[in-house]
């Protein structure tokens, strides 16, 4: 079996290490951080200083895809989410009466928590694999590098405490890890990266329900967006939720909305998020903003091939998307998942890396493709405020259309829980039949009027 060294303590670095060490191999996570997450949620989520994960107070959204993943491979670990106070909502809970099951219905469940309730559990489980060691406060410096086949093959790595040999590193250290220039330190080749500015803001705020209340409402549907701005409510555990509003970077209102009051404000303009901060809930947190969004693809292959061997990227390394659709989590978890099960194939050859970027290309790229659809086609609503017409407005048909039927609901939720690809979840004829049929019934319909008008919304970010 192989040594494998992992760079980021992370979600991705995380469930690599320990899904490496269950498939029998032995695991090293390096982490710069001097702590692993604890137990104590609210003090980790809301008091740790984490500047190297931005994105650890934003809400995240554990799709079925992950979820499915967590039941399958680390029973434990979604175990004991659910005993830290995670909850699970299955899609088609959203009508009175469930329809008859189907086979895969299974995996069409969200798994309701925040971030800090994941890597807890995960880190937990980590400290007690034989198998694996995590040094925290060891930030990776450095990469050791042999001669390789074709390009530079990275045989472990060097932290401040001295050099570590490996079979394979794994670089899960997001987007700021800062493994970019250690390769080219090293002499790689630069890796070719695919980006994508999204034009969106977000503006969060955490809440949580009185007590003995453990529910929010059912109804309306937790995400609303018009032509200008957006709300999504984000439920997640222990009484937990967070409320946020996007609108595009340029938006004038934008600065106001770090104003709590203007932000609640404006929440309420809209029906999600009346009804959740209406049930009395108690804020958490100051306004957290987060821009300068984009889409980024960089799987270390060029022309010539991979440019380096004996390490891959997982994780936000490799792919990040633009939380709208919540899929960060889900991809970083296969591609963990994807290593742990080849590590011993040879990890250092030209061959393991040509084989895992196919493997990226046919099973992570497909997901961000469609992630950065669906945002230009927000963003330049956001920045036109325009209406959805043609193919657009068949789109947003089809989503409020789940919301009556439930056989369009069930290919909905296939796709937005990466059951399958929307466009082959949306091509089954008896759903475009019964889209048509609802949009037929209704001839004058137009998206985007649910919330403010323009008017409106400048009257309530003026505060």
């Amino acid at each position: 079996m192989a040594h494998v060294v992992v760079i980021g303590g992370g979600v991705g670095g995380l469930a690599t290490a320990l899904l490496a060490a269950r498939h029998g191999h032995t695991a090293e996570l390096f982490e710069r951080d001097t702590r692993a997450p604890g137990a104590a949620l609210d003090r980790d989520f809301f008091g740790w200083h984490r500047p190297g994960v931005p994105q650890a107070t934003q809400p995240h959204a554990l799709l079925g895809a992950a979820r499915t993943l967590l039941r399958r491979d680390l029973p434990d670990v979604h175990a004991r989410m659910l005993r830290l106070g995670a909850r699970e909502r299955h899609e088609l809970d959203w009508f009175d009466a469930r329809p008859p099951e189907r086979p895969g219905d299974e995996d069409l469940v969200m798994l309701q928590a925040r971030r800090i309730v994941l890597e807890s559990a995960l880190a937990t489980a980590l400290r007690g694999e034989p198998g694996a060691v995590m040094h925290h406060g060891e930030p990776v410096t450095g990469l050791l590098t042999g001669p390789g086949e074709a390009a530079v093959r990275v045989t472990g790595v060097r932290t401040p405490a001295g050099a570590y040999p490996a079979d394979l590193v794994v670089d899960a250290g997001g987007r700021r890890g800062g493994v970019g220039r250690l390769l080219a330190e090293a002499g790689c080749r630069p890796a070719p990266v695919e980006r994508h500015r999204t034009g969106l803001a977000y503006f969060c705020r955490w809440y949580r329900l009185p007590e003995g209340t453990d529910e929010g409402p059912r109804r309306p549907w937790t995400v609303t967006g018009g032509a200008f701005a957006g709300c999504a409510v984000f439920p997640a555990d222990n009484r937990v939720f967070a409320v946020t509003l996007f609108v595009h970077t340029t938006d004038t209102t934008r600065a106001a909305l770090r104003d709590p009051a203007v932000f609640e404000a404006a929440a309420r303009s809209f029906p999600p998020g009346a009804a959740w901060l209406d049930l009395g809930a108690e804020p958490l947190s100051d306004v957290l903003a987060t821009a300068s969004l984009d889409n980024r693809w960089s799987a270390p292959v060029d022309e010539q091939g991979p440019v380096v061997t004996g390490l891959v990227p997982v994780g936000d390394a490799i792919t990040h998307t633009n939380p709208t659709l919540g899929q960060g989590t889900s991809l970083a978890l296969w591609a963990a998942r994807r290593v742990a099960g080849t590590a011993h194939r040879d990890p250092g050859s030209v061959r393991f890396a040509a084989e895992y970027h196919a493997w990226a290309v046919r099973t992570l790229k497909p997901w961000f493709d469609f992630q950065v659809v669906a945002d230009a086609a927000i963003g330049e609503r956001f920045a036109t405020r325009a209406g959805r017409t043609g193919t657009a407005r068949e789109v947003a048909a089809l989503f409020e259309c789940a919301l009556e039927d439930p056989e369009v609901m069930r290919a909905r939720a296939r796709g937005r829980h990466l059951a399958e690809p929307p466009e082959r979840a949306y091509a089954d004829p008896e759903v475009r039949a019964r889209v048509a049929r609802w949009l037929a019934a209704r001839p004058h319909y137009a998206p985007n009027a649910v919330g403010p008008d323009r008017a409106q919304w400048e009257e309530l970010t003026a505060g």
